[in-house]
């Protein structure tokens, strides 16, 4: 994997606190398609309440069918369906009676309630039970908000990060705006996969088939970052939306996996203080650890951050690296994408409209501000109209779903 360190500046003034910028840039190898892959294990979790009776059902069942055709016989895919209790349509295992497995798909019939918990926690199970060294993807699929079981989304975020800790990623479709975007983000980012908001029915069989295209070209998985500041850095803030733990001597961001030929982003911000001596100053090291496919290896790739400390004079002349600048507007507009979601969910299109604003404002205060900010500051001025002319439910799935690509999985095409 290719990895790249950008800084803001390089310089810092002697005797004087700083603020340094990094962005690190990741870049996933293209997969070798004469190299054969690892099997796959796909377990689909599938809402099969009343509400998803008629087109989204059928739509469901088609993006299913399709995905039977897609894997390869030695892949294993389960399927399980919940309403109010949890049907195993497709018990995990290989793929080698395609025609009974798209028979079992083709029955699934709409049912009552939604025990989303039920259904995840089945999942899981199944998933885990087959899994491979490769791992696992569970793939969730809801229009509604769960309302029997467990229904609180920090208890079954933690319940699929515990899933990822065991090699199983959970990625989350909503379909249509009735769902409940906090709770399928926020299993998302437990689990480190992806979340899409599907408006129609087909935008979810497209999701399902762009979700699966990802896994079975993955070349790396397990990535994750720790990030250890020298002593006396005083404080690292974390702008990616990311799950983070504390470690020794630092802490541990979870980066998941990249599919072939991916490119990721992520940027950090240090607090330095004062230096009274004049050269070299260490700021922190960034310890890259991922497992390279198909081959399962483990790997490292350490990159030392450092400064130079020099007279107050010659730092005043420096020009901070324009491409950094812009990716840390570009993660705050994230987080005002984020923070506005939750205004809608609590009723507030006035505070969402307000956020929109204010981020479309900061990206048109910068100078030469990127091509991919114009494009954000569009973004953010139709998510302000949406939030002001009751289009809020609209403008909450999408401002979630695109803040968590562009955070959590920044770069990745989709």
């Amino acid at each position: 994997m290719q990895v790249r360190a950008h800084m803001d500046v390089e310089v810092v003034a002697v005797e004087q606190d700083e603020r340094v910028a990094v962005m690190l840039e990741l870049v996933a190898p293209v997969a070798d398609e004469g190299a054969g892959r690892p099997p796959a294990t796909v377990q689909v979790v599938l809402d099969r309440s009343g509400s998803m009776d008629g087109e989204r059902l059928a739509a469901a069942r088609h993006a299913l069918a399709r995905l039977v055709d897609r894997l390869h016989p030695s892949d294993r895919l389960g399927v399980v369906a919940f309403d109010d209790e949890v049907q195993v349509v497709l018990p995990a295992g290989e793929v080698r009676d395609r025609h009974a497995a798209r028979r079992a798909v083709s029955a699934i019939a709409p049912g009552g309630c939604t025990n989303l918990s039920s259904g995840l926690l089945r999942g899981l199970q199944e998933a885990a039970r087959v899994a491979g060294e490769a791992g696992a993807t569970v793939l969730v699929l809801s229009d509604g908000h769960a309302n029997a079981g467990e229904t609180d989304p920090d208890r079954l975020a933690s319940v699929a990060a515990g899933a990822r800790a065991r090699g199983i990623t959970t990625s989350t479709v909503g379909i249509g705006l009735g769902y409940d975007e906090g709770l399928l983000s926020a299993l998302a980012r437990g689990g480190q996969g992806d979340h899409v908001f599907a408006e129609h029915a087909d935008a979810a069989v497209a999701a399902v088939a762009g979700e699966v295209d990802g896994l079975l070209a993955t070349t790396i998985q397990a990535a994750s970052l720790i990030v250890r500041p020298a002593a006396p850095v005083e404080g690292v803030a974390v702008h990616n939306d990311v799950p983070a733990q504390p470690v020794p001597g630092g802490i541990m961001l979870e980066l998941g996996d990249l599919w072939s030929g991916e490119e990721r982003k992520v940027v950090l911000t240090f607090d330095v203080p004062a230096k009274t001596a004049l050269g070299l100053a260490e700021v922190a090291v960034l310890e890259l650890r991922f497992v390279a496919l198909p081959g399962f290896r483990e790997q490292t790739v350490t990159v030392p951050v450092h400064v130079n400390v020099v007279p107050g004079d010659q730092a005043a002349g420096r020009i901070p690296d324009p491409k950094v600048r812009d990716e840390l507007v570009y993660q705050e507009v994230q987080a005002a994408k984020r923070r506005a979601s939750e205004a809608l969910r609590r009723g507030d299109a006035g505070a969402a409209a307000d956020a929109y604003a204010a981020a479309a404002a900061q990206v048109d205060g910068l100078a030469a501000p990127a091509p991919e900010l114009a494009e954000e500051a569009l973004i953010l001025r139709d998510l302000r109209d949406r939030a002001r002319d009751g289009g809020g439910a609209w403008a909450a799935k999408y401002g979630l779903m695109d803040a968590a690509r562009k955070s959590r999985k920044r770069g990745r095409r989709v």
